[in-house]
Formats: C-alpha cells, structure tokens, sequence
C-alpha cells in the first residue's frame, strides 16, 4: 500500500505561481512512478505530469508544457509540481498517483494508489 496526501492547493490570481506537494508513505517511493492529474468541475480526469522513479524522464500534457515543472525527492519521499503563470482554465483539483511502472508514460489505468486531492483555483 501507498499512501498519498497532497497539499499547496489554494486560490491564486491569474499568472502566478503555485506549488503543490505530494507526501507518500508506505512502499518503496523510489520504485514508483508518480504522476499528477487534475480534474475541472464537470469534466473528467485529466492527466498532467509523470515523473520516472529518479526523476530522470518526465512527460507533460501539451497544454502545460513550459509552465508546469513535476520533480521529486526520494529522500523525502514527495513528488512536486511547480505550477508558473497559471490560467482561469488550471482551475481544478489536483490528484497525484503512483504507478508500478510499464509504459512510459503510464497510462491512467496504471496508477494504483491515488491521493485525496487538493482544490487549485484561478482568478482572471
């Protein structure tokens, strides 16, 4: 079992920055692949960012490439997503997810642990 709690969360304005954490306990973090996800009111899940077990690979959704920045710590255990010149349309709740691995990126299926998420909200 993994166990994931997220935190940053907040209500911020229009083009600025945000950074949100991801604490894991339980299993083995270093042999997880982690990812965040997001989710707008009536729309559904939508990936965001994944990040290799060192943090070596990561992948993006095209819609936050070059504003969005995930990484790791492995020595504590959390996975970040620094979140720069943020728009109306990032509002969401933010959800990270740890992956066992097998394709890379996995896919939404392959997450097997979930967080509990954290409510990002953007003024104009």
């Amino acid at each position: 079992q993994v166990q994931l709690v997220e935190s940053g969360g907040g209500l911020v304005q229009a083009g600025t920055s945000l950074r949100l954490s991801c604490a894991a306990s339980g299993r083995t973090f270093s042999n997880y692949v982690m990812g965040w996800f997001r989710q707008a009111p009536g729309k559904e899940r939508e990936f965001v960012a994944a990040i290799s077990w060192s943090g070596g690979s990561t992948y993006y959704t095209d819609s936050v490439k070059g504003r969005f920045t995930i990484s790791r710590d492995n020595a504590k255990n959390t996975v970040y997503l620094q979140m720069n010149s943020l728009k109306p349309e990032d509002t969401a709740v933010y959800y990270c997810a740890a992956s066992r691995g097998g394709n890379w990126p996995p896919r939404t299926y392959e997450y097997g642990y979930w967080g509990q998420g954290t409510q990002v909200t953007v003024s104009s």
